[in-house]
């Protein structure tokens, strides 16, 4: 059977999926003024430039980098953040379907229950038998 296909169909799937969307959306916003914001301190600083004096200069210089250096430590988290949000969101959808397989396998007597999606099969007979429509019903009735 193909697992990745089968979790990807699934409702709560999609609902986690739209919460990921939803939080990585307003990270990208926040992130998107911050870069506003830094820009705008850059045109102003170099509006400024050569009027200012030479601590000044620095001053700012530093700011701007100490800014940017913050828009990346953000950055670096967002992703962190948005990771694992994933994990949890996706943990308990993985834990329904192979609780699922396992029913299954147990029920239908099978000795082995491959993943497709993973292109590991090590051994097709003739009689190797697709469980995914048997699994997705079991799904349905938990």
């Amino acid at each position: 059977m193909n697992v990745q296909k089968l979790i990807t169909e699934l409702p709560e799937k999609q609902t986690a999926d739209k919460e990921l969307q939803a939080e990585a959306k307003k990270l990208q916003s926040q992130l998107q003024v911050m870069s506003q914001e830094l820009d705008d301190k850059y045109s102003n600083y170099m509006a400024q430039r050569d009027s200012l004096s030479q601590l000044i200069r620095s001053t700012r210089e530093k700011e701007i980098q100490d800014y940017d250096q913050r828009i990346q430590n953000f950055n670096k988290l967002a992703q962190q953040s948005l990771s694992q949000k994933e994990q949890e969101l996706l943990q308990p959808i993985i834990e329904k379907v192979e609780k699922a397989i396992q029913a299954v396998g147990e029920e239908q007597g099978f000795i082995y229950i491959f993943d497709v999606s993973s292109q590991v099969i090590l051994y097709n007979s003739d009689q190797s038998v697709d469980c995914e429509e048997l699994v997705k019903s079991k799904l349905a009735t938990m």
